[in-house]
């Protein structure tokens, strides 16, 4: 089963920098089921994000490679995995960046 994987990133995405490599303990990630994924994936298509680079924007999470999560997207991420009791800990870590205004990025394995 695939998993995704949900980090803080603590410096700040470079323009006309790809984050294509999957280094989840760079980012200290946490790692979730597709299936769990599947459920809110659709609340977030209408949610501006990053893929793969700053330069490519998107809508949702892309789901075969890697998002970057702006902080000004992240109190809408919260809003749609609200509901779910299981996701505290991916709650949590976005609120963390939401703090500190950071991005978060999400690897699909």
């Amino acid at each position: 089963m695939a998993m995704h994987e949900f980090g803080i990133m603590r410096e700040i995405p470079q323009a006309g920098c790809r984050y294509d490599e999957y280094v989840p303990e760079k980012y200290y990630c946490i790692s979730i089921y597709d299936d769990i994924v599947e459920v809110f994936a659709n609340g977030l298509l209408d949610v501006d994000m990053h893929w793969h680079t700053i330069d490519v924007t998107g809508k949702g999470l892309a789901y075969c490679g890697i998002t970057l999560i702006p902080p000004a997207s992240l109190s809408s991420v919260i809003d749609v995995i609200d509901a779910f009791d299981q996701l505290w800990e991916l709650r949590e870590l976005l609120k963390q960046a939401q703090q500190q205004n950071l991005y978060v990025i999400h690897f699909v394995i």
